[in-house]
């Protein structure tokens, strides 16, 4: 399944790639702009949910919709 998630809080190149850094290993690609603070990513929802996804990205600290 890919998905396009809205992420609040993101700066600078290094905020993305904390996120990717987080996500890399549990879904199947990810893709950040965090200038328009959209991430694409292609993931497996039966090895991890949408609500999962957005729970790891807050705990780095940032804010997905």
């Amino acid at each position: 399944m890919k998905k396009i998630f809205k992420i609040s809080g993101m700066h600078c190149v290094s905020c993305s790639k904390i996120i990717e850094m987080e996500l890399k290993d549990k879904v199947k690609s990810i893709s950040i702009n965090h200038e328009t603070g959209k991430a694409v990513i292609d993931f497996d929802e039966n090895k991890i949910s949408e609500k999962e996804i957005k729970e790891m990205i807050k705990q780095s600290g940032y804010r997905a919709e």
